[in-house]
């Protein structure tokens, strides 16, 4: 007797939950019907893609690997973000990835959407052997400086785990620390534990710039949070500097009264 052949609704139910062997696949392949056809193309499009992702995590992973194989365990990756802004922290993160954990499609946050940032950051929370984000806020930054402020916050967010770091991987900085370090330009875009860091950073810090909208709506933290774009430069103009504003950067320097 002929086995009844699968619906096409069926067939992408059973794709869409993963629930299939590649000899069903395979199988499938020779189903005359274009429908079927259509779904099994894009399920192995998927497949490729998120080998593709795996693959290029694992890239991510490869200074890890290499200094775990020399001896050490606790790998900190260390990063900031919103040294630019005229408003608003400087923001730092730093964690410390497992060794088992794969996290597909981690990279530098400035190059995930906000929806993928917010993914990775609930991923990281929940996966991360230890993780801790640190905010120097505006007035900070005008006594001691930003690059002053953004190391503060660096070695703020190192001191913050919950375990003890024996290694940090550093974005394009040395921190005044006694572990051993790595200091990688563009680090985000180079090592796991880089971006992980870079991720948590920018949500954390997004939110807070989202928090200060409600506070002075007139400024649109929201949208461009802190940074100078037209509208915001217009708002500084009209309304003047907030506490959240960095009064030692020119732009905000000029509306000062």
């Amino acid at each position: 007797m002929k086995q009844k052949k699968h619906t096409i609704l069926e067939i992408k139910q059973i794709l869409a939950n993963g629930a299939m062997e590649d000899w069903q696949r395979e199988e499938l392949k020779k189903d005359e019907r274009k429908g079927v056809q259509k779904l099994i193309t894009q399920y192995e499009k998927k497949l490729a893609y998120k080998k593709q992702l795996e693959e290029e995590y694992m890239t991510l992973l490869r200074y890890e690997k290499e200094w775990q194989s020399s001896g050490y365990q606790y790998i900190a990756g260390v990063d900031e973000v919103g040294r630019g802004p005229l408003a608003g922290p400087v923001t730092a993160g730093a964690a410390i990835l497992p060794d088992n954990a794969v996290f597909p499609g981690l990279t530098d946050s400035k190059k995930l959407s906000e929806e993928k940032r917010e993914y990775y950051y609930q991923l990281l929370k929940e996966q991360a052997l230890a993780f801790h984000v640190v905010h120097i806020p505006a007035e900070k930054i005008d006594s001691i400086n930003i690059y002053q402020a953004s190391k503060e916050a660096m070695k703020l967010a190192v001191a913050g785990l919950s375990i003890k770091a024996d290694a940090l991987f550093v974005d394009a900085m040395s921190l005044p620390l006694p572990m051993k370090q790595l200091s990688l330009t563009k680090g985000d875009a180079k090592s796991a534990s880089i971006a992980a860091a870079s991720v948590l950073a920018k949500v954390e810090r997004d939110r807070y710039m989202k928090k200060m909208a409600g506070v002075y709506p007139a400024y649109g933290f929201d949208k461009h949070m802190g940074y100078g774009t037209k509208g915001h430069l217009e708002a500084l103009r009209t309304y003047g500097p907030t506490p959240e504003h960095r009064k030692s950067f020119s732009p905000v320097k000029a509306c000062l009264i």
